[in-house]
């Protein structure tokens, strides 16, 4: 079966097993010497899901199985998503503590990845509101692991990209809200310093993002538009508002038809999309409510949007830079950005916080991430926006890598030579592989 992640490349001919229990999962990994590699729901945008000799679909994993109206903690298997936590437990009043850019990721995929949100800057990544985790190991036997119980495990896994075990369940903590509706302050920022300065001075802000057009030069260099949300109250609402508390009627989705031609996205179009996106940010300045689709998932709207880049796909560079290094190590990508006329429409600025892990992306600092089109100057590209991140103490994102190579891995996260020890000394790296970690040596 052909397979890829979300950047539709790299694509791998994968032997895909589906099982639905944890027992019939143990028969799938003794059957057969063979490494393997777990997958959720595919929204990883590289390699990390693949693996030609055994790829195991979690999707059958698919069951909430408790709830405590408490603490908030949901117990759920791996491959429940988090649309599906939304759908089920938004009426009710919880919304998952941290969210990626996507619902249609998986729980599994999302620990494995430990994914971050808008407000990392508050409240960290994804991995802070897991109190436990069901992990089947390369022995065939099913741990429980958190904090306090085989806290090695949990902390390699959290992060760890699927290679130290297939996540079957965990106990995920949601936070409480009173609505569906988020309120958004928009803040332009004609420049790069002054869109680091709003994200500064908004630290207090739950959720903040910031758009940025990253083709602008001279003094629009890295404008931007900065989007600060909280969780609106019960009271902040307007009659509209109430009548739909909790956003439950459906959108009407749109749908990328067919795959863009190759042309269609150049320094041009991009150039004129990022120009009246900008102009109609700044007419859209100050608050407003908004839905939380339209606030945390505004590319969901659009099915298959990854098709807009064409048959060869996409790959995506992020990478975070450290707080005292972030104004010059973004001035100088967008520069190279810039230069190289292949900016992208979908570049995003974020501000992390402080986090210490053994494997996960996060650290104090700023993260940009923007998509390019798959084309034959693309790893060339990479290779340039890479070195400079190094330069400037950056590191990857995992879940977003189709492109890193093991030396400039090494040279940007000294935590690898570590991971690659556990792997050893667990037995995972005999069975747990992904043509990313085949890639990237780990």
């Amino acid at each position: 079966m052909k397979l890829s992640g979300w950047g539709r490349h790299p694509v791998a001919e994968c032997e895909v097993v589906r099982p639905r229990d944890p027992e019939a999962l143990r028969q799938a990994l003794a059957v057969t010497s063979a490494d393997l590699i777990a997958r959720g729901n595919g929204r990883a945008y590289g390699d990390s899901a693949l693996n030609p000799a055994r790829t195991i679909d979690m999707r059958g994993f698919d069951r909430i199985l408790g709830f405590d109206s408490t603490t908030g903690q949901v117990i759920a298997e791996a491959g429940v998503l988090l649309a599906d936590l939304i759908e089920v437990f938004l009426p009710r009043g919880w919304f998952p503590a941290v969210t990626p850019g996507t619902k249609f990721v998986s729980i599994g995929g999302a620990i494995a990845s430990d994914v971050h949100g808008k407000n990392h800057h508050a409240h960290g990544s994804f991995g802070q509101f897991v109190d436990w985790i069901d992990v089947l190991g390369p022995d065939g036997v099913e741990r429980r692991a958190s904090r306090d119980e085989n806290a090695e495990l949990f902390a390699w896994t959290v992060g760890g990209m699927g290679l130290t075990g297939v996540i079957l369940r965990a106990g995920v903590r949601l936070t409480r809200v009173e609505t569906g509706w988020i309120r958004q302050t928009m803040l332009p920022a004609p420049d790069l310093a002054t869109a680091m300065d709003l994200f500064e001075r908004g630290q207090d802000a739950t959720y903040s993002v910031g758009w940025i057009d990253c083709l602008a030069t001279g003094r629009a260099m890295g404008r931007s538009l900065v989007m600060l949300g909280e969780h609106a109250t019960l009271d902040e609402l307007g009659e509209k508002e109430r009548q739909d508390r909790w956003v439950q009627q459906p959108k009407r989705k749109k749908a990328v038809p067919l795959d863009f031609p190759s042309f269609a996205l150049n320094s041009v179009s991009v150039r004129a999309f990022n120009t009246l996106y900008y102009a109609n940010g700044r007419r859209q300045a100050g608050s407003a409510l908004i839905d939380y689709d339209s606030y945390f998932y505004p590319l969901d709207a659009i099915l298959e949007w990854n098709r807009i880049y064409g048959r060869k796909g996409f790959a995506q560079f992020q990478c975070v830079i450290p707080l005292a290094a972030s104004m010059a190590g973004l001035t100088a990508l967008l520069g190279a950005i810039a230069r190289s006329g292949q900016g992208s429409f979908l570049a995003v600025l974020k501000r992390m916080g402080a986090q210490e892990s053994r494997f996960s992306f996060p650290m104090e600092g700023y993260t940009l991430a923007l998509d390019f089109p798959m084309r034959q100057d693309t790893p060339a590209l990479f290779a340039e926006l890479e070195a400079i991140a190094i330069d400037h103490g950056g590191r990857f994102y995992l879940a977003k890598d189709s492109l890193l190579t093991p030396e400039r891995l090494r040279r940007s996260d000294g935590r690898t030579a570590a991971f690659t020890r556990m792997r050893e000394a667990s037995g995972a790296d005999a069975r747990f592989r992904s043509l990313q970690s085949e890639r990237l040596r780990l």
